[in-house]
């Protein structure tokens, strides 16, 4: 199976694809989506929607894992800009009839580390060790969608772990 892990953002999207067996996940390939800060939004949203159709078509992906939104009081704007990105992408993917699979924050780090509360450079080093890496995975965008991409397949009994 392969699944395309999305962290959706409005300056940068990460993004990882991974092959899927019971024996182990294998990456694919791993990046960002980067829009200019100067562009208006309604620019922004179009290259995201571009980069993800690109994405679909490039990787056909059977799911994509998507991070639900997360919502702090002290950062709400933050959420909005997030919200934006991530309609984006469920739209493309369902132009595209990808099913998507929707994961929260706290879920991906505790079907990773044990911990829903884990840290970030936690996060990196599991998806490291998980997936051997050579290096950890950075920015931290590239190591979230491995994460959502991760999670997704343990959710799906598509390893074991």
């Amino acid at each position: 199976m392969r699944i395309l892990g999305i962290d959706p953002g409005l300056q940068v999207c990460g993004y990882a694809c991974l092959d899927t067996s019971r024996e182990q996940n294998r990456l694919i390939e791993a990046g960002v989506m980067r829009t200019p800060a100067g562009l208006p939004i309604e620019a922004r949203l179009n290259q995201i929607a571009e980069d993800t159709e690109s994405l679909l078509r490039t990787f056909k992906p059977d799911v994509v894992a998507v991070e639900e939104l997360y919502s702090h009081y002290a950062h709400p704007k933050t959420a909005i800009m997030m919200g934006h990105a991530r309609g984006v992408i469920l739209q493309k993917c369902a132009q595209e009839a990808v099913e998507v699979r929707s994961f929260s924050a706290t879920r991906i780090k505790k079907s990773l580390t044990g911990n829903g509360r884990a840290s970030k450079e936690q996060v990196q080093r599991t998806i490291q060790t998980l997936l051997s890496l050579p290096m950890l995975p950075e920015p931290n965008d590239v190591a979230d969608a491995m994460a959502a991409a991760t999670c997704c397949a343990n959710s799906m009994n598509s390893i074991v772990v």
